[in-house]
């Protein structure tokens, strides 16, 4: 089998992104296909690094927990490789993204309702980042629509 994405591969993709639970054999039978083939096919996306994670998208508000997204831009003469690898160490940044545009790096933080323990929470991030030229903060009230595809 070849590395190339085939329209039977986005449609699996497609069909995770919905609900990742479903099993190679429920896969099998929406796409009309073998168990064994789906299971081919998972094994090449996951080793060709096409699927990365398969995860849950929680309820961060019944969780007792607000859900912050943190747009920084740094001085041109920060290294924002050295940034990214100090931030993947702090529990409190869930995702981390490099960005072209408005800002460099765009971070979520999942923290505490609590606004004092929350600014705190991003005054610890942000002393971590050297050169920050311009920082917005985003507080997200509600997900309205989450697709992966």
């Amino acid at each position: 089998m070849s590395d190339k994405i085939t329209a039977v591969d986005l449609r699996i993709l497609k069909l995770l992104a919905k609900n990742a639970r479903l099993t190679y054999k429920e896969l099998a039978e929406l796409l009309g296909t073998t168990r064994q083939r789906i299971s081919r096919r998972m094994n090449r996306l996951e080793q060709n690094g096409i699927i990365l994670k398969y995860t849950i998208i929680p309820n961060y508000d019944a969780l007792g927990y607000i859900h912050v997204i943190l747009g920084v831009t740094v001085r041109p003469d920060v290294d924002v490789g050295e940034v990214i690898a100090t931030l993947k160490e702090d529990e409190n940044v869930k995702i981390i993204q490099r960005a072209l545009g408005s800002h460099n790096l765009v971070l979520h933080i999942i923290g505490p309702k609590d606004m004092r323990e929350l600014e705190k929470i991003i005054s610890d991030v942000t002393k971590k980042i050297p050169g920050i030229e311009h920082l917005d903060i985003t507080f997200i009230t509600e997900t309205v629509k989450f697709e992966a595809l």
